[in-house]
């Protein structure tokens, strides 16, 4: 099992001190202890999240960018569907012995059953951070992988504190398919928005079993689209009215325009074309 969580905590600073200190670190113990002890835990804290409320008559996405709030994904385990969690700290590698961590623990890299990584980094400000990411991103870039993801806040973990890292989620096997694509800077309407989202469907991913991820910078939401709210997560409804929509909003975004299924990829870029500021990446990742 994996148990994916992700928190908002952005109605103060105090409020967000207290979320991720104390708070945080009481529920992982809770988690640990309501969980199997199989069962492997990521918990990220960002600025804002994207959810799909379960059981309602209308079971609309929504963004959530004020007060607290926060949501958790359980995936089982599923025959053909291997997903492995993975968290590479800068204090417990050296630069040399990444990308070997990346192939012994995970098979991120030289994996031909690969087909998603969810990919979240953390404190890429700090110096060395963005040549750290880069080493992970290369290989990836050049893959037949799906790649999408973002930068959040901060993470609970046994990681060194104070260091930069990334964490993510790599999704192995032959029925896994997936596609993403960019909405850049200049996609500030919900006509254009929804353009765009509709290469996904062009994509032709089956939509049963699928689950969508919506990647998105802290500077988009209504404050992007001229105060007008949800308007993302309305347009994805919109164009996948049966597909359950997750994600955050966080510091810089990562993914591009690619379509991963069967055999194939359709997609060529580099670690820079994977990274962007002031967007969001929307993919939809079918598990069989």
């Amino acid at each position: 099992f994996v148990f994916l969580t992700f928190d908002v905590c952005i109605s103060a600073v105090t409020v967000a001190r207290k979320c991720q200190d104390e708070d945080g670190l009481d529920a992982m113990d809770r988690l640990r202890h309501l969980l199997p002890k199989s069962c492997d835990i990521l918990w990220i804290v960002t600025p804002g999240i994207v959810l799909t409320p379960p059981r309602l008559p209308c079971s609309c996405p929504q963004e959530f960018m004020e007060g607290e709030a926060g949501f958790s994904l359980l995936f089982p385990a599923m025959e053909g569907v291997h997903i492995r969690p993975f968290h590479f700290c800068k204090k417990n590698l050296n630069q040399t012995s990444l990308e070997e961590a990346a192939v012994l623990c995970v098979g991120l890299v030289g994996n031909p059953d690969l087909k998603v990584v969810l990919l979240f980094g953390y404190d890429a400000y700090k110096s060395g951070a963005a040549r750290f990411l880069n080493q992970l991103l290369e290989p990836l870039a050049h893959s037949n992988v799906l790649i999408a993801g973002g930068h959040y806040e901060m993470c609970f973990s046994s990681c060194s504190p104070g260091s930069f890292g990334v964490m993510g989620l790599a999704l192995s096997g032959s029925r896994i398919q997936g596609a993403s694509v960019l909405l850049d800077q200049d996609v500030s309407s919900p006509k254009a928005a929804e353009v765009t989202i509709r290469r996904l469907k062009a994509a032709d991913i089956p939509e049963r079993n699928t689950i969508g991820f919506m990647f998105a910078c802290v500077a988009r939401g209504h404050n992007h689209y001229n105060n007008q709210h949800n308007v993302e997560a309305d347009t994805f409804h919109k164009v996948f009215p049966g597909v359950p929509l997750f994600g955050f909003f966080g510091n810089g975004e990562i993914g591009c325009d690619r379509i991963v299924k069967e055999n194939y990829t359709l997609s060529e870029t580099d670690a820079n074309g994977l990274q962007h500021g002031y967007t969001t990446v929307m993919s939809l990742v079918h598990l069989g």
